[in-house]
């Protein structure tokens, strides 16, 4: 099946934007994900969905009412796609770890919380030093590959284990417990994303109560200023916020570590080395 397959897409001349599209579909399951990943149009998806199709001659989608699934020859398209898939996005870190001038486009992910109370003072001295450069910060809570070039430095809460990335641990990130000054209540703002600093603050306090639950770190600050309960807030986060406290409760919250890293093929690139440079400087510790 597999050397058929490769046979046919020899002759039929595939073209790599056509697979791009294929693999988008195969991991999102659905037209519209896949084309919101691609910038395209679903029109435009289906389209080129019909097309490979046409060229390898086969159907590669079941269409079913949760989604596009694979067929047989669509499993086995799959793993040929993924390989030239391998094969561009190499192509394209080796040409771009040889650029040298500090121009392009440069794109790093972090977490909404780090991005904004971190970053974005280090990004703002980095623009006015090299203005050519656009930095595209992503903040997602989910981890961006950076060998399929999703981004091209990221900065997560945990060691990265892929075998391609450079990486270093940047900071420890202490964390404090604050509240709206002068508020006498006790009731807690939890974070539900699975972070330790919950569980500890709840162990410390085991019959304060839970007022308010979110998964923003920013709207947890944000009603924490307005006094709706105290919280567990990073250091620099809880510090900026305006009328709001530390409180000393006898015991530290723990802290986190931040890792940063990129693909191995952007080590020369001269853009990524200088942002890099810049917050180890700013941020390190």
């Amino acid at each position: 099946m597999h050397n058929c397959m490769a046979v046919s897409a020899t002759k039929t001349g595939l073209e790599w934007s056509d697979l791009r599209v294929f693999l988008a579909i195969a991991r999102e399951g659905t037209l519209g994900a896949a084309a919101r990943r691609l910038s395209q149009t679903q029109p435009t998806m289906g389209r080129r969905l019909r097309s490979l199709e046409q060229s390898v001659g086969h159907k590669l989608f079941q269409r079913t009412q949760d989604g596009f699934v694979l067929t047989d020859e669509g499993t086995a398209v799959l793993d040929h796609a993924e390989r030239i898939e391998d094969e561009a996005l190499a192509i394209e870190r080796r040409l771009a770890g040889r650029e040298r001038h500090l121009e392009g486009v440069l794109r790093i992910t972090s977490t909404d919380c780090f991005g904004v109370n971190l970053l974005t003072p280090v990004l703002t001295e980095f623009a006015g030093t090299h203005p050519r450069v656009i930095v595209e910060l992503l903040t997602d809570s989910r981890f961006l590959s950076l060998s399929r070039r999703e981004a091209d430095l990221a900065f997560r809460t945990r060691p990265f284990e892929e075998p391609d990335v450079v990486s270093r641990r940047l900071l420890h990130m202490r964390y404090g417990i604050y509240a709206r000054r002068g508020t006498a209540t006790t009731r807690i703002l939890a974070l539900d994303s699975g972070l330790p600093d919950d569980t500890w603050l709840q162990t410390l306090l085991p019959k304060a109560g839970v007022a308010f639950r979110t998964n923003s770190r920013d709207v947890q600050a944000r009603m924490c200023a307005l006094g709706a309960g105290i919280a567990v807030l990073p250091v620099p986060l809880g510090e900026a916020l305006p009328g709001v406290e530390r409180l000393d409760l006898g015991a530290e919250p723990p802290g986190r570590d931040t890792w940063v890293g990129y693909h191995r093929d952007l080590r020369r690139l001269a853009r990524l080395r200088a942002l890099l440079d810049l917050v180890v400087a700013r941020l390190s510790a």
